[in-house]
């Protein structure tokens, strides 16, 4: 079955879902939707800065005791009314779409309440056209029995959440959920935690209420449909939404869907527990949480139950230090079920600094005969704690308080410390600590080895892979496919393809096989460096090696296209490898066609029906970046117009790149506007000081003034910063025509009056050297003035910069007096100075 034809079927399908929406697809009844509305409208998601009035509260007593709030016993949760034969319609209709196609990248459409608006936009084909072949290819890759499930196993998960994702973004999350309705219990947990996730991450990302609102009110349909069809909901349904009310301190909306999932699931009362400490911990609720931690110091059982163990987590993480401190006088912790919890506590008691009562404890779980690994690992928890510690005391103190306890370090303490070195960037020290593993016989894990090559790059360290491939050698460590791969593209970031190209040989000794990210790693370095041919004879040492490309790879070949016959022909190829259109595939043609100067056609990309929406603005914004790269300057900021008017955002980095091209004057009423698209405080700061640099440039002083003023309100504790800026700025006066030197004057006195800032050394170098540039004695002795109202001893480049100014204006006689005070004893300030002598020293000899 074709796949257009296949996605022909879910459209009909769903539209008829639609519309028999109210009468077969409701998820509740008139009734139960009407309670729901009324409770969805009292929801408020803006977080509070002071906990509400206890009388919102709906019941005083801790979560110990289960009793629902009553808002639930008023909300009937019956199954709705269903279409039997559209029930027994769906899962078979999208069950012949799954067997035969994959994730296709066409159009995502919202859900809207426009019933024609979603038929249209169900009309867009979910899946490209491909070919018999690779139809069957990849039929064959599926065996009858998964192909005849619903339900999928644990290798098709990845598949299965691309789907939902892919239906939330084109059909609207409500939609998606009345699809899955009608699919009944054949849907499973997987699917509908995938949309509560769904909801959750959009309710997060919206500044505004209403669809914050409607988000959690589906969150709730989807509890509430997993309640009809018979699921638990366990703390992986509910954990994200309630970790959503407690951030957003909805105190009353917190207790009624606790309500709901204890009705559900009466064994979640004690996990709901530590959510709820967080709540009240969340909105500042003092009564409450000693309300909690009395409820636990007056159990007469004197046993720790889960539910203790909960609160004490939820006051560990955050670092309430009397309440842990009251609790744990009287508890066991030696008792406590999970080890991740006490790992907790001793994280917490190492960031409170409490080592009297880590060392007690310890001594007591060593006393209980608790497994060494258990210890160790508790001693780790401990050290990585202590704030403000540098990494070798960590350590240190990790080996310590093993001698001191005689017990053995094992695999799980070490591993944390390498996690801890690698979060830290010191990759030597978390080698090491590989190396004691392996000396002492203890496994180190892959996911050591990966951490440790992630920090080798994050921190530039990349010839550490040597180091790190001699020790997995050696000691005949694990590596799998990921790791050559993180190796090979460390040996490509310092330029040894030899190396890399060596780890590709020695997959075979390692019972491993090559793939397409690995040799792409090798193909974007060479890529890097505009070494075209490299680039294209990996590309040929992948096909010999019978390695099958992956839209990756197309996307780096045609990127580095130069020709408009070469895109096509690769783009040809990745279509007949039956390989998907993916996002950097459309930004690697909107690219290639720029840079070959077929801006129409890059124009074009932008067309394609088959780009998904939540993709769109993203290659839009590719689009400008290109253009304005290309000096089309006017098509680009004519997208950039359509895409404000479409509602849509440009992406930081097109944004700089207009704001960097866009460098002729009178464009400042253009450029200025750009600055408010910037969101992201990195990109604020560089396109900020691009705008400053521009107004200098064209000497637009009170812009300039006004751009300087925005910058040291947002970094005004940051003044390294500021300084920086201010160094930028006036290094490109000294760099200017003389004409710029009075700008220069004007933003000193602006700086000082109007900032209230003193002006770095670097500054007043800058401007002296544009006095020189300028010949002007005058205001050379004025910027001299002002090394000492800036509290700036002169040095040896203040001394130098002056005297140059003081020849360059004529004055040989302050010149004179100047040099005895310059310190000779560097042969580079000699060269200087004889520079300057011989320069403007030739033009007194030539008027003599």
């Amino acid at each position: 079955m074709p796949a257009s034809s296949k996605a022909k079927s879910l459209s009909s399908l769903v539209r008829s879902a639609i519309k028999s929406k109210a009468s077969s697809i409701s998820l509740a009844s008139p009734a139960d939707d009407a309670t729901l509305k009324h409770f969805a409208s009292s929801l408020d998601s803006s977080p509070p800065s002071k906990p509400k009035s206890k009388k919102s509260i709906k019941s005083n007593k801790p979560l110990s005791e289960p009793t629902a709030p009553s808002a639930v016993a008023s909300l009937n949760l019956d199954p709705a009314s269903a279409s039997e034969d559209l029930t027994n319609e769906l899962p078979g209709g999208i069950f012949s779409i799954l067997s035969g196609g994959s994730s296709s990248n066409s159009p995502d459409v919202q859900g809207t309440e426009d019933e024609k608006s979603m038929e249209n936009a169900l009309d867009l084909p979910w899946f490209p056209d491909m070919s018999h072949s690779v139809l069957s290819m990849r039929r064959k890759e599926i065996t009858r029995e998964r192909k005849q499930k619903w339900i999928f196993k644990s290798s098709q998960v990845n598949r299965f959440g691309r789907l939902v994702n892919m239906c939330a973004d084109r059909l609207g999350t409500h939609t998606t959920i009345q699809v899955f309705d009608k699919l009944g219990r054949e849907s499973g947990v997987k699917e509908y935690n995938a949309l509560i996730k769904i909801c959750i991450e959009r309710a997060r990302s919206s500044a505004d209420e209403d669809v914050g609102l409607e988000q959690i009110h589906m969150a709730f349909q989807i509890f509430k449909s997993m309640k009809e069809q018979g699921f638990l909901l366990e703390e992986e349904t509910y954990g994200q939404f309630l970790a959503y009310l407690v951030d957003m301190g909805m105190t009353e909306e917190f207790q009624f869907f606790c309500g709901v999932i204890k009705a559900e699931n009466p064994s979640s009362v004690a996990r709901l527990g530590y959510y709820e400490m967080l709540l009240w911990i969340r909105v500042d609720d003092e009564e409450k949480i000693q309300e909690l931690c009395n409820y636990i110091v007056s159990d007469d059982g004197g046993t720790m139950s889960i539910l203790h163990e909960n609160y004490l987590l939820a006051l560990c993480e955050s670092d309430r230090k009397q309440e842990i401190l009251q609790l744990l006088e009287i508890m066991d912790i030696t008792q406590i079920s999970s080890l991740d919890c006490v790992a907790s506590i001793f994280t917490c008691l190492g960031r409170l600094l409490l080592e009297s009562y880590a060392e007690n404890f310890l001594l007591s779980f060593k006393a209980c005969d608790h497994a060494a690994e258990n210890i160790t690992n508790f001693i780790g928890s401990y050290v990585v704690g202590i704030p403000n510690l540098a990494v070798e005391d960590v350590i240190s103190n990790f080996k310590n308080w093993h001698t001191k306890l005689e017990v053995t370090p094992s695999s799980a303490g070490y591993e944390k410390l390498i996690m801890y070195c690698c979060e830290s960037l010191k990759v030597h020290a978390a080698l090491e600590m590989v190396e004691e593993m392996c000396e002492l016989g203890l496994t180190v894990s892959i996911g050591a080895l990966h951490s440790i090559l992630r920090a080798s790059d994050e921190s530039c360290d990349f010839n550490l892979v040597r180091q790190m491939y001699s020790m997995i050698c050696r000691y005949k460590l694990k590596p799998n496919g990921e790791t050559f791969r993180c190796m090979i593209t460390l040996c490509v970031k310092m330029k040894d393809y030899g190396g890399a190209y060596d780890l590709l040989s020695d997959l075979e000794k390692m019972n491993l096989t090559p793939t397409a990210s690995m040799y792409n790693a090798i193909m974007v370095g060479f890529f890097r460096e505009k070494n075209i041919y490299g680039g294209l004879r990996v590309f040929k040492q992948m096909k010999e090696a019978d390695v099958q490309p992956d839209s990756q790879t197309f996307s780096y070949l045609i990127s580095n296209c130069d020709s408009e016959e070469d895109i096509n022909k690769y783009y040809e190829e990745m279509k007949r490898s039956g390989i998907q259109v993916t996002k950097q595939i459309f930004m690697a043609l909107v690219n290639a066609y720029a840079t070959c100067g077929q801006f129409e056609k890059a124009k074009q990309v932008v067309l394609d029906k088959g780009i998904p929406v939540k993709c769109l603005n993203e290659i839009k914004s590719v689009l400008v970046q290109s253009l304005a790269s290309h000096g089309q300057l006017c098509d680009a900021f004519s997208v950039y117009e359509e895409m404000k008017q479409a509602g849509c955002s440009l992406e930081p980095k097109a944004v700089i790149s207009l704001i960097e091209h866009l460098q002729s004057d009178e464009e400042l009423s253009r450029l200025l506007p750009l600055l408010d698209e910037l969101d992201d405080p990195d990109y604020w700061f560089e396109g900020c000081l691009r705008m400053i640099l521009y107004c200098v440039r064209y000497k637009h002083l009170r812009p300039a003034l006004n751009l300087l003023k925005q910058l040291r309100d947002k970094i005004c504790t940051d003044e390294l910063a500021l300084e920086v800026i201010f160094d930028q700025v006036f290094a490109l006066i000294a760099e200017s025509e003389s004409t710029h030197l009075q700008l220069g004057l004007d933003l000193l006195h602006a700086i000082k009056n109007e900032l209230g800032l003193t002006p770095s050394r670097k500054c007043l170098d800058f401007l002296l050297h544009a006095c020189a540039n300028a010949k002007d004695l005058r205001n050379s002795k004025l910027i001299w003035k002002e090394y000492e109202a800036a509290g700036l001893p002169y040095n040896t480049l203040s001394f130098t910069r002056m005297y140059q100014a003081l020849l360059a204006a004529g004055d040989h006689k302050a010149s004179k007096i100047l040099l005895s005070k310059i310190p000779k004893d560097d042969p580079h300030v000699r060269t200087i100075i004889k520079a300057c002598q011989t320069i403007y020293s030739e033009g007194k000899k030539y008027k003599k």
